[in-house]
């Protein structure tokens, strides 16, 4: 019943309301998750890398997947002919942001860890939004009493840098690190381009390591199929996806642009491959700073190529339910 002229059925249009991750139901008390995603903002961003501002990318992409809020029907692909993340189905909450103890990495990261580790007890799966792509090392870490993973890495970088400058756990760090845990059975890096933090020995010490590195036209060059088939199949897949690894076209909000990087397509088709041929059990976004994009579009970008690959992700699962 309406009051004084106010409607009490709501439209729930996007940009009304609580901004959470695709408008999905918070659940800040990690103890108490029921469902089969978990969104976890981390805005860790200690001035490590380039220019700082990361640290305002999960607002930033929270914000603009208020855009692609499905409601209650999902949302109908006419290209797949099949209807994504419908809400009986696929559950998502927004568990808040990671407490940030500013200047303090290790305790950032520690607390990281640990709110991942709470995800991943709940039996949810975590999609992490950064904070600079040093998130990445804290999370992975989290999957120790997990069953392996095989890391697939988005990037223009390669993010192999040992301990430099006294900076061990830094943006230029994470997969070195992730190469050092038992958990982590093998990565593929994608889109890595140009000159680089990494030197000559970073390259050979993510070789000897198992990484299959692929360069933006590596990937143009074999095709989705071709690109799918450097992956291992039938492995649980850890995904972490740097927005530098998109071209500064379509991608201008990050510290480090990189020009000659991937567009939206060729991403999309490789994650939508890789949630078939394997099982996807957690995401990291990274490095999106939205201040240095004033369109806004770095953030729509992040926020939709997330929505789609969850959609990927549980339909893929559902498929491999259902008796052919």
């Amino acid at each position: 019943m309406a009051q004084h002229g106010y409607q009490t059925g709501r439209l729930n249009l996007p940009f009304v309301g609580h901004c959470t991750f695709a408008k999905q139901p918070i659940c800040v008390d990690l103890e108490k998750i029921d469902a089969d995603v978990a969104v976890l903002g981390v805005p860790f961003d200690m001035g490590t890398q380039y220019r700082a501002g990361a640290r305002f990318g999960p607002r930033g992409i929270r914000e603009a997947s208020t855009l692609f809020c499905f409601g209650h029907a999902g949302a109908y692909d006419h290209e797949d002919d099949v209807v994504y993340m419908p809400t009986d189905k696929v559950r998502i909450v927004d568990a808040g942001d990671v407490d940030m103890v500013h200047t303090d990495t290790t305790a950032c990261h520690r607390n990281t860890e640990a709110a991942v580790r709470q995800i991943l007890e709940a039996g949810a799966m975590p999609l992490c939004l950064g904070g600079d792509h040093a998130i990445h090392a804290p999370v992975i870490a989290a999957f120790s009493e997990q069953k392996p993973v095989h890391i697939v890495h988005f990037d223009a970088h390669l993010d192999f840098v040992d301990e430099r400058h006294g900076v061990r756990y830094g943006h230029g760090n994470p997969l070195r690190r992730a190469s050092e845990m038992a958990h982590v059975e093998g990565m593929t890096q994608l889109g890595i381009r140009n000159v680089s933090s990494s030197n000559r020995e970073d390259y050979e010490a993510a070789r000897r390591a198992g990484s299959a590195i692929l360069s933006v036209r590596d990937v143009r060059r074999l095709g989705t199929a071709g690109t799918l088939a450097k992956i291992p199949a039938g492995q649980r897949y850890y995904v972490t996806i740097d927005i530098d690894g998109f071209d500064p076209s379509i991608a201008p909000g990050t510290g480090t642009p990189s020009h000659g990087g991937f567009l939206y397509y060729e991403v999309l088709e490789i994650l939508q491959g890789l949630a078939r041929q394997g099982d996807v059990v957690g995401i990291d976004l990274v490095e999106v700073a939205p201040h240095y994009d004033p369109t806004g579009i770095t953030c729509f970008l992040a926020a939709q190529i997330l929505m789609n690959f969850l959609g990927f992700i549980f339909q893929a699962r559902y498929e491999r339910k259902v008796p052919a």
